[in-house]
């Protein structure tokens, strides 16, 4: 039994950190553990995060040093060689048949139009109306964090905010139960990309004694990430069931043991650079 644990545990993931021993799963003699896998489904930010005073300083300044030193475009060298002919027509060092100055007219207009184009260019806001109203269902929120889904589970006696979870099913690699939640959860809706074979991170606890069997002493949970490409949960059949956080909002759901292990699938989210919000 200890040799395909073993194998559904390592997926492909060879023999690096995750190479997953005998000693986490169950071996001759070793309590046994129900194994679970567990999905970090993670929707990466789709702007840039707000400057830090000192970052804008620095990028004015890298913008500055940028004009001064670069090269003109094809538009303004056109726009001075037309220029410096008209100039030469009107000292009547030569005369061309063309009118150049016609042409020099024609690309001031077309800079014109551009310029006018730009101005009337406005950004879409950061702050969307799911910002607005904190509604932590909706993906159209903190569009320079990333964001993580949580769903609440029946646990024992208790409803508990977790990463979406199922049992390992016998024939399965751990990886294949996780790819199972996703296609579950979502009904086919959602499209993620899962980061490799390992698990990201780990958690596991015991069963009060009195429910412990000599099959089942506790929950091995194994942590799996993917990153949204498209889709979304249907809200009409999960409403106050599901939610999208932040790293720092993750706090108001987990438990800090549970979020502490979460390892690895938390720790590359950080809101790292720029400011805090």
């Amino acid at each position: 039994m200890a040799a395909p644990l073993q194998r559904l545990a390592c997926g492909a993931a060879g023999r690096g950190k995750w190479a997953l021993g005998a000693r986490w799963l169950s071996g001759p003699g070793a309590p046994r553990w129900r194994l679970l896998g567990a999905l970090c489904l993670q929707r990466p930010p789709s702007v840039a995060q707000a400057l830090e005073p000192e970052q804008e300083e620095m990028a004015r300044l890298m913008q500055q040093l940028e004009m001064e030193k670069s090269q003109f475009s094809d538009q303004e060298i056109k726009r001075f060689e037309e220029i410096a002919r008209l100039q030469k027509m009107k000292d009547g060092i030569f005369e061309e048949e063309e009118n150049v100055e016609k042409v020099i007219i024609q690309t001031t207009d077309q800079e014109d139009a551009w310029e006018q184009k730009f101005q009337q260019f406005k950004a879409a806001p950061r702050i969307t109306d799911a910002d607005k109203r904190n509604d932590r269902t909706s993906l159209n929120r903190k569009l320079d964090r990333n964001l993580v889904l949580l769903v609440k589970e029946n646990i024992g006696n208790q409803d508990l905010w977790l990463l979406p979870q199922a049992e390992w099913q016998a024939g399965e690699t751990l990886r294949s139960t996780a790819e199972r939640i996703l296609a579950t959860l979502s009904g086919n809706q959602i499209k993620a990309k899962f980061l490799g074979n390992a698990p990201c991170g780990l958690y596991k606890y015991k069963f009060p004694r009195a429910l412990r069997t000599e099959d089942s002493v506790g929950v091995k949970i194994f942590f799996f990430k993917a990153l949204l490409q498209s889709g979304d949960l249907p809200k009409a059949e999960r409403r106050g069931e599901y939610v999208w956080v932040s790293k720092g909002e993750m706090g108001d759901y987990l438990k800090p043991e549970y979020l502490k292990k979460m390892g690895l699938c938390c720790k590359q989210m950080g809101d790292g650079g720029g400011r805090r919000t």
